[in-house]
């Protein structure tokens, strides 16, 4: 069993996902997807759109039990999870919100995660106060309250502009160092991927696998321009074959 608050070693095999549209045709959109992520390891996803990344996270957050394989997590394990969307409730304030999903968490606890957030000063407002800036954060602070085992992220910076991005995601680059929790990341920002990311993995479109998984040593805080140019440089490389 994993100790409340541990970092999880993550197992995935996903030998075969798919839907069944309207009209009754079959969809394939996952098919021989397996890797790992060590324990505070955090592994970023980026493929296509549409390739099944969202698909990947339901079934590894256990939303979507309709596939063949398996998912391994030790027992036990805590998971959060941050949508595309914030999906807080407006009729609640900033820490209603947060309470919700972690009604055992200290005064104190609370205290700290809003600190760290930059949330303090908000947390008696109500979403529609907040900032989209604001609204993400309340939505990771959510996630992190209960002290998951695994943080499962999808797209958790979409739609925001690139400075605003740039500086979440920094802060978020801060949060796993400090908090050594075993994070999936889903994004379409290759970008953002090799900022984050301890190892990057590169999925087909559909039905999605796993082409390549890019190690990155280079720890967060010390990636260079350069260094990120060259991991882009090799993405490139490994894409480059699909291309012809």
């Amino acid at each position: 069993m994993s100790p409340v608050g541990a970092p999880a070693l993550l197992e995935v095999q996903i030998a075969h996902k798919a839907f069944v549209t309207a009209s009754g045709a079959r969809l394939d959109v996952l098919r021989d997807l397996a890797f790992t992520l060590d324990p505070g390891e955090l592994g970023a996803f980026v493929g296509p759109s549409g390739c099944g990344k969202t698909t990947m996270l339901k079934i590894v957050a256990g939303l979507d039990a309709d596939y063949r394989g398996r998912v391994v997590l030790p027992a036990a394990a805590k998971l959060g999870m941050v949508f595309q969307e914030p999906r807080l409730l407006h009729w609640r304030t900033v820490e209603q919100n947060v309470r919700l999903v972690a009604a055992a968490a200290t005064a104190d606890r609370l205290a700290e995660l809003f600190h760290m957030l930059g949330l303090w000063e908000h947390r008696t407002h109500y979403p529609g106060e907040l900032s989209v800036g604001l609204a993400r954060r309340v939505a990771l602070a959510r996630a992190l309250a209960i002290e998951p085992d695994l943080l499962i992220l999808d797209e958790p910076f979409a739609s925001l502009d690139a400075p605003l991005a740039r500086r979440l995601r920094d802060e978020l680059a801060a949060l796993v160092d400090r908090l050594k929790i075993t994070t999936m990341l889903v994004t379409h920002d290759v970008e953002e991927a090799i900022g984050l990311a301890d190892r990057l993995f590169l999925l087909s479109a559909r039905p999605a696998h796993i082409l390549a998984e890019i190690p990155i040593a280079m720890r967060r805080s010390e990636r260079s321009p350069n260094e990120i140019a060259s991991i882009k440089d090799e993405i490139a490389r490994q894409l480059r074959p699909l291309a012809t």
